[in-house]
């Protein structure tokens, strides 16, 4: 549940933005994203969000169709463009992102009174954001999903500071949508503004004490920490040749949204949403980049070797 957009991503690495000359056109928004990533796992997966009236809203339905997610629940926002991102690509690390969400985005116009709740409530699995938190009406559809859900809760403590006043601001919603959720997940960034803690055990069990069953902490090039309230694993990251970092946070999403769904142990769904990323950042897009599960085994085999 949450943002949603069209992704124009260069087609040339290393170049500034203002000097690419081609690019390619994908699905993004960070929790649309994790849909398709565990649609191409072999999940039914849907997403809530919204879109604007326009061609490019046509596209985001027409793309998520063809990724086998569920669109019944995306509607558009007269008045409002579908949103766009995009970005520069200058591996290993540096992956500068420009959204453009004006005057507003229409996945921000979410509201509680239009929500399926016994659709919600019949998921397996709910997946919802931080930066759904950002405005209203969105806020309260987001903690009306959390909370009308009685199964696993996953809240992305996802941050993107161009939405929120102050961090300070993010800080105090995240914590109530914390207050709903069985599992969080973020990384050191994203940790810290969400329950004041960068050193990644500590952030572990700052989450845990905010109620969560999980708490999944992603440490980058260190790999991923994941903590219940009697044990904690430390899981390596999988090397690759680095593409495209932008969509390796909702491969790992929608991964271990697999896992857990599989009653994975949890080092093994872990490891499992570690390459399921790795393989997304080697490659250029997000959406169209995600792998299938014999993918991931594939990678995970060579890595063991």
């Amino acid at each position: 549940m949450g943002r949603v957009s069209v992704d124009i991503y260069p087609h040339q690495v290393g170049v500034p933005l203002e000097d690419v000359e081609t690019f390619g056109r994908y699905l993004g928004g960070s929790p649309t994203n994790v849909a398709v990533a565990a649609a191409r796992l072999g999940r039914r997966a849907a997403v809530i969000t919204r879109t604007g009236d326009d061609p490019f809203g046509r596209f985001v339905h027409r793309a998520l169709r063809g990724y086998g997610v569920d669109d019944r629940f995306v509607t558009a926002v007269p008045g409002l463009p579908t949103p766009l991102a995009f970005c520069e690509i200058f591996p290993p690390d540096d992956f500068p992102l420009y959204f453009y969400r004006y005057p507003k985005a229409p996945d921000l116009e979410i509201r509680p009174e239009e929500l399926d709740l016994d659709a919600i409530r019949s998921a397996r699995m709910v997946w919802a954001t931080v930066t759904g938190l950002s405005q209203e009406p969105s806020r309260t559809a987001t903690l009306t999903a959390l909370a009308g859900h009685t199964g696993r809760t996953v809240l992305d403590l996802d941050y993107r500071p161009m939405l929120w006043s102050a961090p300070e601001h993010a800080r105090r919603w995240a914590r109530a949508a914390l207050e709903h959720a069985t599992v969080a997940v973020g990384n050191l960034e994203e940790c810290e503004i969400a329950v004041g803690e960068r050193e990644p055990r500590a952030a572990a069990r700052a989450l845990l004490g905010r109620g969560v069953e999980l708490a999944v902490v992603k440490r980058g090039p260190e790999g991923v920490l994941a903590a219940t309230a009697d044990r904690m694993v430390e899981v390596p990251p999988v090397q690759v040749k680095v593409v495209n970092g932008l969509g390796a946070g909702d491969a790992f999403g929608g991964a271990l949204c697999h896992g857990l769904l599989a009653g994975w142990e949890l080092e093994r769904a872990v490891a499992f949403a570690g390459a399921a990323g790795a393989i997304v950042a080697s490659r250029l897009a997000c959406s169209d980049a995600m792998p299938s599960e014999a993918e991931v085994n594939e990678l995970l085999r060579e890595a063991s070797t």
